[in-house]
């Protein structure tokens, strides 16, 4: 590739560094750059390089790895701590938290991915295989895991250091794109990210696999490794059913850069592992494929939203931005790579996972209050990288005197800020505050109640309390329908999903003593519940 293909086309796998033409050849950049050959003035004899000179490049590549690393474990820290501070506090709740310890602890134990607290809310008993409402079989390369620790703070300190691992690959690519120094800006901006803080904040969620694998599939296709690109790929399906359309979007982008085939073949395989992973694996564990379906709006099935886009499609584009709650999303997206995402192709990658969310019928897709947005921060935030490559080749091309490392330098520094000016409205704020730490008196009281709850048993309780017994207890949710546990930890004074009201929490726990319940603990608003007849099991 030549040099000026190359500047009008920055994700097209970089060229091969040409041979060392003598010994002023420079070594190749820090963590896979492609190497800049410079020559020196010609002379009747080159002299050698001095041992000096030639370390340097490795002690530049050292400095670098050492400083990417040190970012990462930072990332992963700040994770943990928040994540682990929730779950001490109570403020972690079982869905999802208790629901994915207990699938990766069947993974674990190399059975079925059950989750009893999620098949008994839904009736389907306590062998309900979880595959069978989200199919997302990557989660079971956390099952070793599990047997160094055997519990809910095992997920929450995986999740950190996945989030984390998606440093190294962003800021590969970035200083291949942009240079050094925006490459650290960048990274920093993804690790204090609003997505990623709204992600670490809540429970687990299988998300936590994309950030990385996006990220992955982004640098080793611009680095021309398409084995690698294919491999990440791969993984991607396996982290939700639905990640076969953002593969697609990859596919269509690659098409657009030029691998045609390859990009075929993305998209053909991420359309045909959807509609695989919906229609034939999930109902093969006895789940339903239409439990998600989420778009009457514009259609029931493929084929008729098909129609709308094209009977109606002023309407579709109408639900894009209204309500306002979606171009809050909008612009909470979009604005922290200021824009320039826009003007790259790579965006399609995550365009069907923002459309999945806006044209549902869940408000709670909508928004910015969940886990959702981390699917799409890495691919956003280095199509951000891309997209102001880009804007600086265009002003030049029209003699605008433009610097281009001054220009990605400005660029990398004020996406930076934005992040930084953004944390205060998200919950790494939370870490600054003293508050966030303290034991007030319900933390107390719900740490006495569950030491009345013995090890080994089924167990009922208010989805803040479940994840702390989940690691030795069978957790279920504790709600409306008839008690299946002897044991039940209920709140009385607190609102919980699902209740509509602390009241009808008190009379439920008035109507557990009638059944028979006896009360073992009762402070704070926290009642433990108990009776001595062997439980009722649901039908199976």
């Amino acid at each position: 590739m030549t040099a000026s293909a190359a500047e009008s086309s920055p994700l097209l796998p970089p060229a091969r560094p040409a041979a060392a033409a003598g010994p002023g050849a420079v070594a190749t950049a820090a963590s896979g750059a492609t190497a800049t050959v410079a020559v020196e003035p010609a002379g009747p004899v080159a002299a050698a390089p001095s041992p000096v000179a030639a370390s340097e490049p490795r002690r530049r590549r050292a400095q670098h790895v050492v400083a990417v690393i040190a970012i990462t474990v930072a990332a992963t820290g700040v994770y943990a701590l928040l994540g682990l501070t929730r779950l001490s506090l109570f403020r972690a709740t079982s869905l999802d938290l208790t629901l994915f310890d207990q699938v990766v602890r069947g993974f674990a134990a190399l059975s079925a991915p059950t989750s009893p607290l999620r098949g008994v809310d839904l009736g389907k008993g306590f062998g309900f295989n979880q595959m069978g409402e989200h199919f997302s079989p990557i989660l079971a390369v956390l099952a070793p895991l599990y047997w160094i620790h055997d519990g809910p703070e095992t997920l929450i300190v995986a999740q950190a250091v996945l989030f984390a691992l998606a440093v190294p690959p962003i800021w590969v690519f970035t200083r291949r794109v942009l240079g050094v120094g925006p490459a650290y800006l960048v990274v920093v901006a993804y690790a204090v990210s609003w997505p990623v803080a709204r992600a670490a904040n809540f429970d687990f969620h299988e998300v936590a696999f994309a950030p990385l694998l996006t990220a992955v599939m982004i640098e080793r296709f611009h680095a021309g490794r398409h084995a690698g690109t294919a491999f990440a790929a791969a993984a991607l399906l396996l982290v939700k059913e639905d990640m076969g359309l953002m593969v697609a979007g990859f596919g269509l982008f690659a098409a657009l850069r030029g691998r045609r085939w390859d990009g075929v073949a993305y998209a053909a395989a991420g359309l045909l592992y959807t509609v695989l992973a919906r229609q034939v694996f999930i109902p093969a564990v006895g789940g339903d494929p239409d439990m998600y379906w989420a778009y009457d709006q514009i259609g029931r099935t493929p084929g008729a939203i098909v129609g709308t886009l094209f009977g109606d499609p002023l309407h579709v584009l109408s639900m894009l931005v209204s309500p306002q709650v979606k171009i809050d999303t909008w612009a909470f997206l979009l604005w922290p790579a200021l824009f320039t995402c826009l003007l790259s192709p790579l965006t399609l990658m995550a365009v069907p996972q923002i459309l999945e969310r806006v044209l549902s019928d869940r408000w709670m897709w909508w928004g910015t209050e969940y886990h959702h947005s981390a699917f799409t921060v890495a691919v956003l935030l280095c199509a951000g990288v891309d997209g102001a490559a880009r804007l600086v080749r265009w002003l030049r091309r029209r003699n605008a005197p433009v610097d281009p490392r001054t220009a990605g330098g400005a660029w990398a520094l004020g996406v930076c800020v934005v992040a930084l000016t953004l944390v205060p409205r998200f919950p790494f704020d939370q870490l600054i505050r003293p508050e966030f730490y303290e034991r007030h008196p319900d933390v107390v009281a719900a740490e006495q109640a569950i030491r009345e709850v013995p090890d080994g048993v089924v167990v009922e309780a208010v989805n803040h309390i479940g994840p702390r017994l989940s690691g030795r207890d069978t957790v279920l949710l504790w709600n409306d329908r008839p008690p299946v546990a002897q044991w039940i930890v209920a709140d009385e004074a607190r609102g919980a999903y699902p209740w509509p009201s602390p009241d009808r929490q008190r009379e439920r726990v008035e109507e557990l003593k009638a059944m028979g319940y006896e009360v073992v603990f009762d402070r704070e608003g926290y009642v433990v519940l108990h009776r001595t007849d062997p439980p009722v099991t649901p039908a199976m």
